[in-house]
């Protein structure tokens, strides 16, 4: 560990944390939440000492790279320009590209908007999903799960009282003539449901100026030590659907006899002085851009991916266990979108932290794959 390298670049109006080993062909590596660069530590020492540059950055939002306030700064879109002006800042032309979780979504958003820049992608745990123009994913998700399943819950955020008064003062009157009422603005932002209330100045206005405030996600997080914290979200995510209940919080999530064998309490204790010093609101801010990259992502409706593609996913991860997604992979959808995927690997007896679970084989699954091209 002692090897890698950590620098700063700035890139896309902000200052991004990467950490890099070795020389030769580039491989960049994508986290997910609630992870850091450091969840790859182990793909960083393996694949370099195989000839590659492995370069892991903190995304937008974690550990050691800026975390801007406002949610409507971390859509898709965002992040992949921080990866370009990264990959540009480093004089790096192509790359090879593994995701994982969020990193994995970020992985095919680059795929789709800049495919000249990737040689191969080896994506995990997240399948591409080919965008439903009539859905956007949190509604499809709550239409599964819930409002209590994680990723709804995260969705909340909360509105001050001066926000409120900016609305009376400023906004009120255009929301008026358009039928809203204060109740239903009240409502709306409280609950994140920006999007119904049309194409409006409430979306464009109070995320984009970074009027919100920290969410109930913050405040539930905060009454549970991080350490904690993090011990319940790496143990929590396979198979069954993570689910956090309205006034029990993360609490519901259940802590595990012990920790497991891949997870050390060296590791846990990283991840926890990271989050300590620069809280949860980037990474979950992340999931509250969800919907707005939906939005965007309207021109390319439709779009294959084509690059080539590895998939791997763990047997008991949360995800291979939503319903209709084993199908999706299996039954020649994922292959219709993705027309150049070359093989779905499932590692049995894996849940969702895959690249820390299974590291040597992870890493030999990706080198496998890459050392073709």
């Amino acid at each position: 560990m002692e090897n890698i390298e950590h620098t700063t670049v700035a890139t896309n109006g902000i200052n991004m944390h990467i950490a890099s080993i070795g020389t030769g062909p580039v491989i960049l590596f994508l986290h997910g939440f609630p992870e850091l660069w450091y969840s790859w530590r182990h793909q960083l020492l393996s694949l370099s000492s195989l000839g590659y540059r492995c370069i892991a950055p903190d995304l937008r939002g974690y550990g050691d790279t800026d975390a801007p306030a406002s949610v409507g700064e971390y859509t898709g879109f965002h992040i992949v320009g921080d990866l370009i002006g990264l990959l540009d800042s480093l004089g790096i032309d192509l790359v090879f590209l593994v995701g994982h979780d969020w990193g994995a979504m970020i992985a095919w958003n680059f795929c789709t908007i800049r495919p000249d820049r990737v040689k191969a992608l080896v994506n995990t745990s997240v399948p591409f999903l080919p965008r439903n123009p009539q859905v956007n994913p949190v509604q499809w998700l709550r239409a599964l799960f819930g409002d209590d399943y994680y990723l709804c819950r995260f969705q909340n955020k909360n509105i001050s009282s001066n926000t409120l008064y900016l609305v009376d003062a400023i906004m009120c009157s255009a929301w008026v003539v358009r039928g809203f009422t204060r109740q239903k603005i009240r409502d709306n932002a409280i609950e994140g449901n920006w999007r119904s209330m049309g194409k409006s100045e409430l979306n464009w206005g109070l995320i984009q100026l970074g009027l919100e405030e920290p969410g109930e996600a913050e405040e539930e997080f905060a009454q549970v030590d991080t350490t904690r914290l993090m011990i319940k979200f790496l143990t929590n995510f396979g198979p069954n659907p993570p689910i956090i209940p309205k006034g029990v919080g993360v609490k519901a999530l259940p802590d595990p006899p012990s920790l497991p064998a891949w997870l050390s309490e060296e590791d846990i204790n990283y991840y926890a002085g990271k989050f300590n010093r620069k809280g949860f609101t980037g990474g979950l801010n992340c999931y509250r851009a969800i919907n707005i990259t939906w939005e965007l992502m309207a021109p390319w409706t439709g779009i294959q991916i084509k690059v080539p593609v590895k998939f791997i996913i763990g047997d008991l991860d949360l995800l291979y266990h939503i319903p209709g997604l084993k199908d999706h992979i299996h039954s020649g959808g994922f292959n219709k979108d993705v027309p150049l995927l070359e093989e779905v690997v499932v590692m049995e007896g894996v849940a969702h932290f895959l690249q820390q679970e299974k590291p040597e084989e992870v890493s030999k699954h990706i080198y496998d794959f890459i050392k073709k091209f």
